[in-house]
């Protein structure tokens, strides 16, 4: 059986991809390609693909894999039906509740409304000063 894939070349941090036939029990690096159908590069998005090698290789029953589905999905390649693409994962957080956005929202110290000490009668004598008024 035929695994449509990606294979890795380019440099440390700057990878390219090919796009490749190949058995499906092989592993990518192994060598062993049947056909080279394309070619991807991430870091500036080009793509260039053999359209018509590529449908004859899906039409004789080659799987490709999840990402190289994608892919050719959004280039607008008619994948047969026993094709699935991968859902999309969601990302939950472990504790939501703990989130910055999550909490409750507390009103700026300038927009807070100052609550003011009841005045107090001025003619009552401090302990300091009634000593001295005693002597």
């Amino acid at each position: 059986m035929l695994a449509i894939r990606m294979q890795r070349n380019g440099r440390t941090h700057y990878p390219t991809y090919r796009i490749i036939v190949q058995e499906a029990q092989r592993h990518p690096l192994s060598g062993r390609v049947v056909a080279e159908v394309g070619n991807y590069n991430p870091a500036t998005k080009a793509l260039t693909l053999d359209k018509e090698a590529v449908e004859k290789y899906l039409k004789n029953g080659a799987r490709p894999s999840s990402r190289v589905a994608l892919i050719l999905k959004k280039n607008k390649i008619k994948l047969p039906d026993w094709v699935k693409l991968a859902p999309k994962k969601s990302v939950k957080a472990k504790h939501a509740d703990k989130l910055r956005k999550n909490q409750p929202k507390e009103a700026p110290a300038s927009e807070a409304p100052v609550e003011e000490a009841p005045a107090e009668a001025p003619a009552e004598e401090t302990p300091a000063e009634a000593p001295a008024a005693e002597a």
